[in-house]
């Protein structure tokens, strides 16, 4: 029998990516980031070859093929997003090569932007969280249902406990564990790692009075190990665009809104943590591990960047411009 070998086409080569990837259990968002990329380069590389891209082969993309297609597709979109395409295009590619379906990975020749550091966005003001959190303990925010104990939960694990969004939303009653005085919180974070935050004092008895007052909400109801830690206002577990309006209203609320970043919002909070994290002398690991951060670099941007803002307000004392007027510099008055 002679043999013969099947063409293989794009498309189902990334349905076969795909497929392989659900062992890894990745989340839904992150699912989707892949099929973003995956398609919006396809859509390019269909556009090069002058093909539907239902009608080209794996074997058609090749690393000229790929170049024009990330060159189109850099032209529309932020150097960050090229770069995630970039990772996103690499590991498909990786899992071609290991699955028999391409010989080789063409993602070596193709230009591979490197993103621009992370910048942290803490809030601005030395004393903003200590306020923030004191007026929404004292019912700053207005509501129809005010809810102070839930608020001041939902700071309290952005400021000291690095939460995301997610990792708030995916808590559940079983997450808080240990005895008084010894508790932790169990966070299921990015890419399905997991880190145990301890629960000081103070943050155990907010947690106390917020669990108190689910009961008083809502009588009768049975809570469950894996029922949502952090519920809404009809008693199931909090959505994503409430809690996103839950911190901002916050904010409002204690006359705030302006000492936080654009675009910042909830992970203000998370990069304030972190932020003092560094300036209080944490190193990088531990920052990582608090944080669940995938890379080292990541957390050791906190602390370069917290020596940078340092720097920076040290120079901005106007006795400097006195002192290199008497130092003879004769651009201190440019």
């Amino acid at each position: 029998m002679v043999g013969y070998a099947l063409r293989v086409m794009l498309i189902e080569a990334q349905d076969g990516f795909f497929l392989a990837r659900r062992s890894r259990k990745d989340s839904p968002h992150t699912t989707a980031a892949y099929r973003r990329d995956l398609a919006g380069v396809s859509a390019l590389v269909a556009e090069v070859v002058g093909r539907d891209v239902g009608a080209i082969g794996l074997d058609e993309v090749s690393a000229q093929v790929l170049r024009e297609a990330f060159g189109l597709f850099a032209d529309t979109h932020a150097k960050s997003s090229v770069a995630r395409a970039w990772s996103t295009w690499n590991q498909f590619f990786q899992f071609c090569v290991a699955d028999g379906l391409a010989a080789g990975n063409p993602m070596g020749a193709i230009g591979r932007p490197r993103p621009a550091p992370l910048s942290p966005k803490p809030l601005r003001g030395e004393e903003t969280p200590e306020q923030l959190l004191a007026a929404i303990a004292g019912g700053a925010r207005k509501a129809r249902a005010p809810w102070p104990e839930r608020d001041l939960l939902v700071l309290a694990l952005g400021l000291v406990a690095g939460l995301r969004a997610a990792e708030m939303r995916a808590l559940r009653r079983s997450s808080v564990v240990g005895r008084p005085g010894e508790r932790r919180l169990y966070v299921h974070g990015k890419a399905n790692r997991e880190r145990s935050i301890p629960i000081e004092a103070p943050l155990e008895r907010v947690i106390e009075a917020y669990l108190a007052s689910c009961d008083g909400r809502f009588p009768g109801a049975r809570f469950a190990a894996d029922s949502p830690f952090l519920l809404g206002s009809d008693g199931a577990g909090i959505g994503r665009g409430a809690l996103d309006y839950l911190v901002k209203a916050c904010f409002r609320g204690a006359g705030m809104h302006d000492r936080v970043p654009v675009g910042a919002n909830l992970h203000a909070l998370r990069h304030t943590f972190a932020t003092r994290l560094a300036e209080d002398g944490a190193n990088a690991v531990e920052i990582m591990m608090l944080l669940g951060h995938a890379s080292l670099n990541t957390s050791q941007n906190y602390i370069d960047a917290t020596g940078r803002e340092r720097r920076a307000a040290a120079a901005s004392n106007r006795t400097y411009r006195v002192l290199a007027e008497l130092a003879g510099d004769e651009e201190a008055g440019q």
